[in-house]
């Protein structure tokens, strides 16, 4: 049985719960932790826990009462609590994002390497039904190379979702929609399509005067081979669409679903192809339902690695830090209006939190 305890039991803190509870016989929860004790109560008492309720983690620490822990504070402390936890043997599962800098990250997996710890990074978009059919069907080759994807994160808040006390500054927050809501697509991106070469980027507030950080933020990505991706990170789109595109030189695919395939005339001109458009939705649909999606896909997921006594996960901390390298990347190419090759490394002047506070535009107060 696998011991777990919650640190920070905000809004995001119930998704963890709700995934834990389909596994009663694989885990239990041992503690749940937050300064504030009565909103750790609240929750306790809301899923009917018998838990204990801890209000510092240091505690936890000493206690040795959990083997696994999920970190749902805010981004701005992710990294210290997740490395102190790694480093006293427990294996951590951390929300988006891991953290706010890439030296943050490289903190944490030095941290999971030095005592052989589980470190994944929640990226629950992957262990959804509908990404993980287009990712088997581009893995296919049947859409030929892929020469143009567009990524469109489109979200929409109001000015009092800023009201929270950590949102909205680059210094608890990390980082505006980029950083908070397009991590999720730019996860998804280089899973289906690997890491660029470079990047570029605009970003801009355009309707939260109470916040510091971007609202809107749109980057081009360069790819080995020529491939390009445009990526529109967003809280002002109305109606909130999320769409993947991907055009290969065959065919394009997209999620939500749809398949079209193009040969051509004589004359050059487009000619569709169904047979083709056939055999890719045969491919699509031949992946096998998941049983588990969302954020008890990925829990079950870090489970059944704890069990096997394995650190092979679908999102581990490597991963979670290529969400973290292309966000950075797409601030820097923002701020600096300036192409970013990539990888980025220790010599990055965004490399350390303090190097993306010092440049980072505060649009309002």
């Amino acid at each position: 049985m696998i011991r777990v305890a919650i640190i920070g039991t905000g809004s995001i803190a119930a998704s963890h719960l709700e995934a834990y509870s389909l596994f009663p016989e694989r885990c239990q929860i041992a503690a749940l932790i937050n300064r504030h004790e009565a909103k750790a109560v609240q929750l306790r008492d809301r899923f009917e826990l018998g838990c204990r309720i801890v209000q510092d983690y240091h505690e936890l620490l000493e206690s040795g009462e959990a083997d696994l822990v999920s970190i749902c504070t805010p981004p701005h402390s992710h990294a210290e609590i997740a490395a102190d936890c790694l480093r006293a043997g427990m294996h951590v599962l951390v929300e988006k994002p891991m953290a706010m800098s890439l030296e943050e990250c490289d903190r944490m997996l030095e941290a999971a390497e030095s005592t052989g710890s589980l470190l994944s990074v929640v990226g629950q978009n992957r262990f959804l039904d509908s990404y993980m059919r287009l990712k088997h069907t581009l893995d296919s080759g049947l859409a030929g190379k892929i020469v143009h994807s567009q990524t469109d994160a489109f979200w929409w808040r109001g000015g009092s979702y800023y009201d929270v006390w950590w949102r909205g500054t680059w210094e608890q927050e990390g980082g505006g929609c980029t950083l908070n809501h397009g991590i999720h697509h730019l996860d998804l991106l280089q899973w289906m399509l690997g890491m660029p070469r470079s990047v570029q980027a605009v970003m801009s507030n355009t309707s939260h005067e109470n916040s510091e950080v971007e609202d809107l933020s749109v980057a081009i990505l360069s790819y080995p081979g020529g491939g390009l991706a445009q990526v529109t990170s967003s809280v002002v789109h109305h109606g909130e669409e999320r769409q993947m595109i991907f055009q290969g030189q065959l065919a394009r695919i997209s999620s939500p679903l749809a398949i079209y395939a193009t040969t051509q005339l004589e004359n050059g001109f487009p000619k569709r192809n169904p047979a083709l458009e056939k055999e890719i939705k045969r491919v699509h649909d031949s992946l096998q339902p998941l049983r588990y999606s969302g954020h008890a896909g990925q829990i079950d997921n870090v489970l059944e690695a704890l069990e096997n006594n394995s650190r092979q996960v679908l999102i581990d901390g490597y991963e979670g830090r290529k969400m973290i390298e292309l966000v950075t990347a797409i601030y820097e190419a923002a701020i600096t209006k300036s192409a970013v090759e990539l990888p980025l490394g220790r010599e990055s002047r965004f490399y350390s939190r303090e190097g993306l506070l010092h440049r980072a535009p505060r649009y309002h107060t």
